[in-house]
């Protein structure tokens, strides 16, 4: 893991003499210095060679995205996008939150819109994916049936909706006290020891309300982080919130994600991130990608390879 330089510097033994101490911090400095520059230049480099893609979209069924799968593929083969990932707000089998998903009935239409894209545009790798709230009493569910039987290609955890003293709160407006952040984390954390989700949606989601950067904020962040490290799940940078009205923050207005010292932070640890543009209309499947893998680049964070998630088989559903 590679910390900031005054990290390093803190567990640098320096010689007892002054004036080869003060040459030998000259140095260390001179060298943390180059070691981050080449870093983030090799970074820019790998982030610039991997292939255009999005993998978090939404369509008309969610109730707040317009138009279905085909048009944002051929959105994205317009763009000269080579990876596409269908995503929409899962399907849940008790019709939860049913104003922002889509209904249960629903899930073999979407399937079929996946498939039917990926036929239309053959230009472009389709996936199919769902953007999941993780529910414990639906683990088979997202296992067997959607990756299992349904042969998804991919499932994304968010915490749009965090469980708190035995009910489910807004993450997005209720995430105001140290309580409420720890119960997003510990929900995070949870989601992502269960091995199911390809990468987090927006972990940072928590700046939409969250005005200042606080410790009680800080000490959440490093627990997202250090499960994301140890259970090898990488982050989105998000860029929705790029599109978003922006919030007025302690030290003026900004995006409510992605939140920059969140992602300062991420660059002490050894994460992986994804860039998507978390797309709700087809003009904007390309929204947010190239900002945020210059940030991702600028902090020397590594994007994830997803190589390995297969596109959806044509007629696998037909």
């Amino acid at each position: 893991m590679y910390g900031k330089v005054e990290q390093d510097r803190s567990s640098y033994q320096s010689p007892s003499h002054g004036q080869a101490s003060e040459e030998s911090s000259c140095r260390f400095e001179v060298d943390c210095y180059l070691h981050w520059f080449f870093r983030k230049l090799l970074y820019t480099a790998l982030n610039l060679a991997l292939k255009l893609a999005n993998y978090h979209s939404h369509t008309f069924r969610c109730q707040h995205a317009a138009e279905d799968v085909l048009s944002y593929v051929q959105a994205a083969r317009d763009a000269g996008m080579e990876i596409f990932g269908a995503s929409d707000h899962a399907a849940l089998p008790d019709n939860r939150w049913p104003e922002v998903r889509m209904r249960f009935d629903e899930l073999d239409a979407y399937i079929e819109a996946v498939q039917n894209a990926a036929q239309a545009v053959p230009q472009v790798q389709v996936l199919l994916g769902m953007e999941c709230e993780y529910i414990p009493e639906f683990h088979h569910y997202y296992a067997d049936d959607l990756l299992g039987t349904r042969q998804f290609s991919y499932l994304i955890g968010a915490g749009h909706y965090t469980p708190y003293h035995g009910e489910w709160i807004n993450s997005f407006v209720e995430l105001r006290t140290a309580t409420h952040l720890r119960a997003y984390a510990q929900h995070l954390e949870e989601m992502m020891r269960t091995g199911l989700f390809a990468f987090i949606a927006h972990p940072d989601l928590f700046g939409a309300v969250q005005m200042s950067w606080t410790e009680e904020v800080a000490a959440c962040s490093r627990d997202i982080l250090a499960a994301a490290v140890d259970t090898g799940t990488p982050l989105e940078i998000n860029g929705y919130g790029l599109r978003k009205v922006p919030v007025s923050g302690a030290e003026g207005p900004r995006p409510p994600y992605p939140w920059r010292p969140f992602w300062d932070l991420a660059a002490e640890y050894p994460v992986q991130v994804v860039c998507n543009s978390d797309c709700h209309h087809p003009r904007d499947v390309v929204a947010g990608i190239r900002e945020n893998q210059e940030l991702a680049a600028s902090l020397g964070l590594a994007l994830a390879d997803l190589s390995h998630l297969q596109p959806i088989a044509v007629n696998a559903h037909g």
